[in-house]
């Protein structure tokens, strides 16, 4: 599970997705009770920004014509983790050649790179 928490305009529609799903992951597991201490501690996740994030990417989805009919259930999570938003940039466009094409295409349109 991972929160990249770059602009959502900039991920391709594998990551943006998947970062939606693994958001939805992640409550399930706060809901179970289940420890999110690994992922808190690799840097992957902050609790805390769970309910914003699932936010910004449904509103992307909707942006791109993607349905969203996935609400979060109510859950309660003591605020943990932090996450360095540039290296996850770095590495979002290392890995994926879509995003990278979706991050250089957005930066000539004269679009921010990191969230706000």
């Amino acid at each position: 599970m991972r929160m990249w928490l770059v602009n959502p305009r900039l991920m391709c529609r594998q990551h943006l997705l998947g970062e939606h799903v693994e958001l939805h992951m992640m409550v399930a597991s706060i809901v179970r009770g289940k420890s999110l201490a690994g992922y808190i501690e690799q840097g992957l996740i902050d609790t805390a920004l769970i309910e914003r994030r699932h936010l910004e990417l449904a509103r992307e989805m909707e942006r791109r014509g993607y349905r969203h009919g996935s609400e979060l259930p109510a859950f309660q999570a003591p605020a943990a983790g932090r996450i360095n938003r540039a290296r996850n940039l770095s590495e979002l466009k290392r890995r994926c050649k879509k995003c990278a094409a979706r991050m250089k295409d957005i930066n000539h349109k004269g679009h921010r790179e990191t969230q706000t």
